[in-house]
C-alpha cells in the first residue's frame, strides 16, 4: 500500500512538472510569436468608382482634409505592368495591393516600381496633400490646400520611403480605385480585423461618363483592352464595349449591397450619385464625410464651394485635373453635346444600371435636350436604408 501511495505522489509530482514546463515553454513561446492583431484604430475608406464618372473630385474631397492620407488609383501600377491580362484575372493582384496601402505597408510596389524611386515615381502622387505635406514634404502644413503643379514643384524629388512615413501619422487612409468590377472580390478586405474598411460607391449618368470618354479616348485605350481582356491591345471604345461591362459592375455593386447583404457590410456601404452630389455639394459631402468620422472645416467649406463655382464646364486638356468648374453644368453638358444616336446607344447597353441607379431614360432628342426636364430621380426611391433590412446572414 506504501508503494502504491509513493508511486502515485512521484506520477502526480511528474504530471505536475511536466504541466508547469509546458506552461513556460508556452509562455515564452508567446513572447516571440506575433501578437493575434487587434481592430486597427485608423478608418479606411476605398472610393470605389469608374473611369470618368467624377471620383477624382470625389477624391479630392478627402485628400485635402488635414486628417486623411489619399493615394488616387495606386492599383493603375498593377494594370501597366500586367496589361496583358483581363481586369478579372488581376483582381486579386489589385485587392492585395490595395490592402497593403490600407495597413502602410509600401514595400507592395517593389513588384510594380523601380528599386531606386522618388515620390514622382508614383502615379499621380502630386493630388495628395499627404504627400506634399510634412512630413512627406516640408514645402507645405497638413492644413493648407495643396495644388498639383506646385506640390509637383517642390516635391517630386523626396524619397519613396517618405509615402510609408507619413501614412503612419494620420487616423484615416483613403484610397480611390476604378479597377474593382465585383464587390465581392472585396470581401476578405471587408471581413480582415486588421482593417476597418467602408466603401463609398460613387455612380454617375452613364450618358454623361461617355460624354466625358469621349474627351479621353487616347488615355482610356490601354485600360479599355485590359476590360475587354484583348492580351494587350489598345481599344477605343466605339461600341461601347467597355461602358457595357461598366455598367454591369455598377449593377453588380449595388445589388450585392443592397439585396441581401451579408451582415459584415452593415454601416459600411454608401452609394453617392455625382449628379446629387454637384446639386447639393456640401449636404452630399457631409453625409459622406459623417459616414467616414471626419469633420468639414471652414477652410474646407470655401475650398469646395470655389471649386464647384467656376465659370464653364472646363477643357479639354483639363479631363484629369480638378479645376475650379460649373458643375451642376458639367453633369448635364451630356444633353446638349451627344446626339440622340449615341443616347439611345448608351441606353441600350446600359439601360439596367440607369434605371437601378435612378435616372430617367428619354424617348427622343427633344426630352434630351429639355433641361426642364430632370431625369435624375429623387434618390429616397433608391437609397437603400440598413433601417428596413434584417440580414440574417
Amino acid at each position: 500500500m506504501a508503494r502504491i501511495r509513493i508511486a502515485s505522489a512521484i506520477i502526480i509530482l511528474f504530471v505536475m512538472v511536466q504541466t508547469g514546463f509546458l506552461l513556460f515553454m508556452y509562455a515564452r513561446h508567446s513572447n516571440f510569436m506575433p501578437q493575434s492583431k487587434e481592430k486597427t484604430s485608423q478608418v479606411h475608406i476605398l472610393i470605389l468608382s469608374s473611369w470618368r464618372s467624377g471620383s477624382s473630385f470625389v477624391g479630392q474631397l478627402f485628400s485635402q482634409h488635414p486628417s486623411v492620407f489619399y493615394l488616387m488609383e495606386p492599383a493603375w501600377h498593377v494594370w501597366v505592368t500586367m496589361y496583358q491580362n483581363s481586369a478579372k484575372v488581376l483582381h486579386m493582384a489589385v485587392r492585395d495591393l490595395v490592402r497593403s496601402v490600407f495597413l502602410c505597408d509600401m514595400s507592395v510596389f517593389d513588384a510594380y516600381m523601380p528599386w531606386k524611386r522618388n515620390l514622382s515615381d508614383l502615379f499621380q502622387w502630386a493630388v495628395s496633400r499627404a504627400l506634399c505635406s510634412v512630413p512627406a514634404c516640408d514645402s507645405f502644413q497638413r492644413t493648407d490646400i495643396t495644388s498639383e503643379m506646385a506640390c509637383k514643384t517642390l516635391c517630386g524629388r523626396y524619397p519613396f520611403s517618405k509615402v510609408e512615413e507619413a501614412c503612419k501619422t494620420y487616423s484615416h487612409v483613403v484610397i480611390k480605385e476604378v479597377r474593382f468590377f465585383d464587390l465581392k472580390v472585396l470581401y476578405p478586405l471587408l471581413t480582415d480585423p486588421s482593417l476597418n474598411l467602408k466603401i463609398i460607391h460613387l455612380v454617375r449618368d452613364p450618358r454623361a461618363v461617355v460624354k466625358s470618354r469621349e474627351q479621353s479616348v487616347k488615355a482610356l485605350a490601354r485600360d479599355n483592352g485590359i476590360v475587354l481582356s484583348t492580351n494587350g491591345t489598345k481599344v477605343e471604345d466605339s461600341k461601347y464595349k467597355v461602358m457595357q461591362e461598366i455598367c454591369r459592375s455598377h449593377v453588380q455593386i449595388y445589388e450585392t449591397a443592397t439585396f441581401k447583404p451579408p451582415n459584415f457590410l452593415k454601416d459600411r456601404y454608401l452609394m453617392i450619385r455625382f449628379e446629387d452630389l454637384v446639386r447639393d455639394p456640401l449636404s452630399e459631402i457631409s453625409e459622406m464625410y459623417k459616414f467616414a468620422d471626419l469633420r468639414l472645416t471652414p477652410t474646407l467649406k470655401s475650398w469646395i464651394y470655389n471649386i464647384t463655382h467656376g465659370q464653364g464646364p472646363g477643357k479639354k486638356k483639363e479631363a484629369f485635373k480638378i479645376t475650379s468648374r460649373d458643375a451642376v453644368n458639367v453633369s448635364q453638358a451630356w444633353r446638349n453635346v451627344l446626339s440622340f444616336q449615341k443616347i439611345k446607344k448608351v441606353q441600350e447597353v446600359c439601360k439596367g444600371a440607369i434605371t437601378m441607379l435612378g435616372y430617367q431614360l428619354v424617348d427622343s432628342e427633344k426630352e434630351q435636350r429639355d433641361l426642364s426636364l430632370d431625369l435624375v430621380l429623387p434618390r429616397r426611391q433608391n437609397q437603400f436604408s440598413w433601417l428596413s433590412f434584417n440580414p440574417k446572414n
